[in-house]
């Protein structure tokens, strides 16, 4: 059982990081960081958006994180194609009314290609 003192500095690090009406948006955050990501941000009280290529996993997720009672949503998207990308940034305008406050991008390859110059 948690001593007073380590109740009293757990609620001193949530109201100092608190993240209350604030939103985010995850990409990738179905697994590994941006899984984490997301349990983090919702823990400290931001609603989060994330997505995934994959629906099942995305639906999984979803689930356990609405029996832990996180704010999250999600949709199915591949950030790798632009009008994917530009159909998640309508969604999340619209979800979030126009604020996002934080971005997190856990894409493992650029979404800018660089050419080679000679």
């Amino acid at each position: 059982m948690a001593g007073s003192s380590e109740i009293d500095n757990k609620q001193k690090y949530s109201s100092r990081w608190s993240l209350d009406g604030m939103t985010a948006l995850v990409t990738g955050g179905t697994k590994g960081i941006g899984h984490a990501i997301v349990e983090e941000l919702c823990g400290l009280g931001a609603k989060v958006h994330t997505c995934s290529r994959n629906q099942s996993e995305l639906s999984e997720c979803l689930s356990q994180w609405e029996t832990k009672g996180f704010q999250v949503t999600g949709s199915v998207c591949d950030v790798m194609t632009p009008s994917q990308r530009q159909h998640l940034i309508s969604k999340v305008f619209s979800l979030f009314d126009g604020k996002l406050n934080i971005l997190i991008l856990t894409k493992k390859r650029t979404l800018i290609t660089y050419g080679a110059t000679v």
